[in-house]
């Protein structure tokens, strides 16, 4: 026998699918767009969708991912998603000198993955052994972006550079030519293929400043919902400390569905890696995805000093803040799944 009323009974039930009504009417929705195919490089957001991490925020994201097909760059002044994941800073530096008002809130990786790499025993084992190869394969974007700082600053020639086709065959048919690569992706396929671990030159570890996996969204979304912004970084954040240091299976399976690319022997490959990149420098003070001014004013001189824009372009405070990113959330569980 219950021990309630039949009205005070219905009245509780009302209670409850009303609160539940609006638990779910508090899920505020979301859409985050990633610049490449689902992988372990965003396995954080990937975590903290599956783990409830954003749930627990009030937010339903809805990650949509990008690949060699997609550009999902205009969708956010059209204002189709709420954020995007870009390479690095020169993609914020370009929509600031057009005048399209995003920014950037959130630089995931301290280290930009750009890298070149270089085949073991021949005398390339140093950077500045680099400017010496004969040949280096570049991409068209590689050539007008930091091959560009390369050569104004680090000594390299136009007479080296030869079209990267996205075809590991030159770099392995030549033991003197050099390649752009990414961290987690050729280096381990020149291994897989040929057998051997080339050297690998990260272009951050020479100087190239700039973030990557830099999150950015639009001026106006910052002004109208900054509660918003704070809780999907914050979410952001800890779904990468889960990920990188906790029980990942869950992001992994469903970043393996959605990109049926991806194996595991490739993931367990990239987790120290991708650690390396993002858990490091102002990230261990500050939390992941920690952006600093003396770090984008770093980069921005060495963009305008190789060239790639000038000072009259944009200002650069209007390309980022560091509101949302630098407030140490998940610091505290990093110590606790870090041990």
């Amino acid at each position: 026998m219950t021990p309630f009323g039949s009205k005070t009974l219905r009245a509780l039930l009302v209670a409850a699918l009303a609160g539940s009504a609006f638990a779910a009417q508090a899920q505020e929705k979301i859409a985050f767009a990633t610049n490449w195919r689902a992988q372990p490089g965003h396995g954080g957001f990937y975590q903290a969708l599956v783990d409830g991490t954003y749930k627990k925020y009030g937010l339903d994201v809805d990650i949509q991912q990008g690949g060699p097909q997609v550009n999902n760059r205009p969708m956010l002044p059209a204002g189709k998603v709420d954020f995007i994941m870009t390479g690095n800073m020169l993609m914020a530096f370009d929509n600031a000198k057009q005048k399209i008002p995003t920014v950037v809130v959130a630089g995931y990786f301290q280290k930009d993955p750009q890298a070149i790499i270089a085949h073991p025993g021949q005398g390339l084992d140093k950077w500045s052994d680099l400017n010496k190869a004969k040949t280096v394969l570049l991409s068209k974007d590689g050539q007008f972006s930091f091959w560009q700082w390369m050569k104004a600053s680090q000594g390299f020639r136009d007479e080296q550079v030869k079209p990267y086709n996205y075809s590991l065959s030159q770099f392995l048919a030549d033991k003197q030519s050099v390649q752009q690569a990414y961290a987690t992706s050729e280096p381990m396929a020149v291994e897989k293929q040929a057998g051997f671990k080339p050297v690998v030159h990260l272009l951050a570890d020479a100087g190239w400043s700039t973030y990557g996996m830099v999150i950015e969204t639009r001026q106006d979304f910052v002004k109208n919902k900054p509660e918003t912004v704070r809780r999907f970084i914050e979410a952001s954040q800890i779904g990468w400390y889960n990920y990188l240091y906790g029980d990942r299976k869950a992001a992994d399976q469903l970043i393996k569905k959605i990109n049926p690319d991806i194996s595991d022997e490739y993931i367990e490959k990239s987790i120290g890696v991708i650690r390396a990149l993002i858990d490091t420098g102002d990230a261990q003070k500050l939390g992941i995805g920690a952006m600093t001014d003396a770090r984008m004013k770093d980069f921005y001189d060495k963009a305008i000093a190789a060239g790639l824009y000038k000072p009259t372009d944009f200002a650069l405070a209007s390309v980022y803040t560091t509101q949302f990113a630098n407030t140490g959330a998940g610091l505290e569980l990093r110590k606790k799944l870090a041990k």
